[in-house]
C-alpha cells in the first residue's frame, strides 16, 4: 500500500516543489535511521534517501525514482530493497539498479560510519 505522503505527491508533486530545506544531512540521517527503515535526507545540496538494511549497513541513493521521479525515501524497505511508494519499483540499495529492469540504475553507495570514540 502507498503512503500517504507518496498520495499526495502523486497529487500535488513532491515535497521539494515548495522548497522544504528541513532534510537532515547524511550523517545525522544514518544515525536516527533504524534497520528496516528509509530516511529523507541531503548530501550537500542533493535530495537523498537513506536506508538502513536489517544487516545495519547503510545506504544512501539519489531520492529520484528512475519511473517517474517520485521520493525514494517516501517507500520502505524490503530485504535489501527501497521499493517505491508510488508504483513499487525496486531497487537494490547497495547498488541502486532496479530489480526489473537491470539497465536503469539511481545512483547509490554504501556508507561506512566511523565508529565513536570512547
Amino acid at each position: 500500500m502507498a503512503s500517504l505522503a507518496a498520495l499526495l505527491a502523486d497529487l500535488v508533486g513532491p515535497a521539494e516543489a515548495f522548497g522544504d530545506p528541513r532534510r537532515p544531512d547524511v550523517a545525522e540521517a544514518a544515525a536516527r535511521c533504524l534497520p528496516g527503515e528509509v530516511v529523507a535526507a541531503r548530501d550537500g545540496d542533493e535530495p537523498v534517501a537513506v536506508v538502513r538494511l536489517a544487516s545495519g549497513e547503510v545506504c544512501v541513493l539519489a531520492d529520484a525514482c528512475p519511473h517517474d521521479g517520485g521520493l525514494l525515501s517516501d517507500g520502505f524497505v524490503e530485504g535489501d530493497r527501497l521499493v517505491c511508494a508510488r508504483h513499487q519499483w525496486e531497487l537494490d540499495a547497495r547498488t541502486g539498479r532496479c530489480a526489473h529492469r537491470p539497465g536503469v540504475v539511481v545512483p547509490a553507495r554504501r556508507l561506512v560510519e566511523k565508529p565513536l570514540d570512547s
